[in-house]
């Protein structure tokens, strides 16, 4: 049986980035692995129809009032796709090109990287079609409280978690968590993570997707063989993801030799001074402009000679066009749908060794996780108790997935899909389905 994700019609969204059959090309990158771990663990018919498919779609209408006295009316979707291993939690997306169907596949791969992890949790996504560039920061604050109060009756510290994601931060997590409590009737810090620490936010988790990369390199060196002396890095993102990963592999000794942002980027072949040109960034808003290294642009980053190779920024970076083009021995990919259906089934047959960004990611959701029990308990642990605690959980859930790529002979990145897809099941099969 096909997983539904297939069929399913993007009924409430122009899709403005699709395949021939008009399915998301995300959606159609996590069916198919889905599908073939599937099909390896000949999973029963029925627990795939189940796990296949969202549990709740809500579509809401947010009228907003510019500051223009202008009513604008903004859709706004919350995906909540399994609930079996625990409360769902998932991102909070601001985009123009957001479509219903990207919102399904991230929250199916936010399910199966906590799967992965071992985190309790299920897996869940949200967004609002809008601009977020064109917006002052009041109209952004009246659009986030509006949109809480009209998912109100679906979230909750035991129903579903926010957290940041793609033009979200600290801040549109406090207005959440606020709006939340002030219905509430109590301060909830737990509804939200990624929040500030002030507010009881975590120790690391600004730098968590980064940090799980560089203990998913360290695992992959000493799997593999390899020194970070001796390994170069290519990043694509200078951003939460990618600026945390280049500092955090450049205080490690990896040589971080190119980084790019959407202004531009920058190459330096025996290495970067990544603290210098991260401050730079962070002063101009841009890599564009910084004279110690040369420029280059995302299309010549991603065919770069280099050891690994980090797309951490944007879906669709790797496609057919350039699959064959790139130059790297690893690719670990920072951001879900980095690589498309038709380049991953290429680096299936390539010498490339792929890091899944169902591994890449999990360092955010299982930091995320250590924020929501701390909130629940009361009590904030130490900045390195976080890191290790990270560091653990990242370095044994990667040997997990290279068991069991090893056990069925297949790559990583379907390695991880089966151990993900396998996890859910049992989940299931433990609750049984009600019915």
């Amino acid at each position: 049986m096909s997983n539904p994700l297939l069929s399913l019609s993007s009924h409430s969204l122009p899709d403005l980035d699709t395949t021939d059959d008009g399915r998301s090309r995300m959606t159609r990158v996590v069916s198919m692995y889905f599908n073939r771990a599937a099909d390896v663990l000949n999973l029963d018919p029925n627990y795939r129809l189940i796990l296949g498919l969202p549990s709740r779609e809500l579509a809401v209408n947010l009228p907003v009032e510019l500051d223009s006295g202008e009513i604008h009316v903004f859709p706004g979707y919350r995906v909540q796709h399994h609930v079996a291993m625990g409360p769902m939690q998932g991102g909070l997306r601001y985009r123009p090109d957001l479509t219903l169907d990207d919102l399904r596949a991230l929250a199916l791969w936010a399910t199966l990287t906590a799967a992965v992890a071992d985190v309790p949790f299920g897996g869940s996504m949200g967004g609002i079609l809008c601009d977020p560039s064109g917006l002052s920061s009041q109209e952004l604050e009246r659009l986030t409280r509006r949109y809480v109060v009209e998912i109100l009756d679906i979230i909750g510290t035991e129903r579903d978690i926010l957290a940041p994601d793609f033009s979200t931060d600290q801040q549109v997590m406090a207005w959440i968590m606020d709006t939340y409590s002030m219905h509430a009737r109590q301060t909830v810090t737990a509804i939200v993570t990624g929040k500030p620490l002030e507010l009881g936010g975590t120790h690391g988790s600004h730098e968590s997707i980064g940090y799980g990369v560089w203990c998913l390199l360290d695992a992959a060196l000493s799997h593999l063989g390899g020194k970070p002396a001796q390994t170069r890095v290519a990043i694509q993102g200078a951003g939460r993801r990618g600026g945390a990963a280049a500092q955090l592999l450049h205080q490690a000794g990896y040589r971080v030799v190119a980084i790019t942002d959407s202004g531009g980027g920058i190459y330096r072949p025996d290495g970067l001074n990544v603290p210098e040109a991260l401050d730079y960034f962070a002063r101009a808003g841009s890599l564009s402009g910084y004279l110690e290294a040369d420029a280059i642009s995302d299309a010549e980053l991603l065919t770069l000679d280099c050891d690994v190779l980090v797309p951490a920024y944007l879906q669709n970076q790797i496609t057919a066009d350039n699959v064959n083009q790139l130059r790297c021995r690893i690719l670990c990919e920072a951001a879900y749908g980095a690589t498309t259906a038709e380049a991953s089934e290429a680096l299936d047959e390539s010498d490339i060794y792929v890091i899944p960004a169902i591994l890449g990611e999990s360092g955010g959701i299982i930091t995320r996780y250590f924020e929501w029990v701390q909130n629940r308990i009361g009590f904030r642990w130490r900045r390195h108790i976080v890191l290790e605690r990270l560091r653990d959980y990242v370095t044994k859930m990667y040997h997990n997935v290279v068991k069991e790529a090893e056990a069925h002979s297949v790559s990583l990145r379907d390695g991880a899909y089966v151990l993900g897809v396998r996890q859910m099941g049992r989940d299931l099969a433990l609750r049984g389905i009600y019915a």
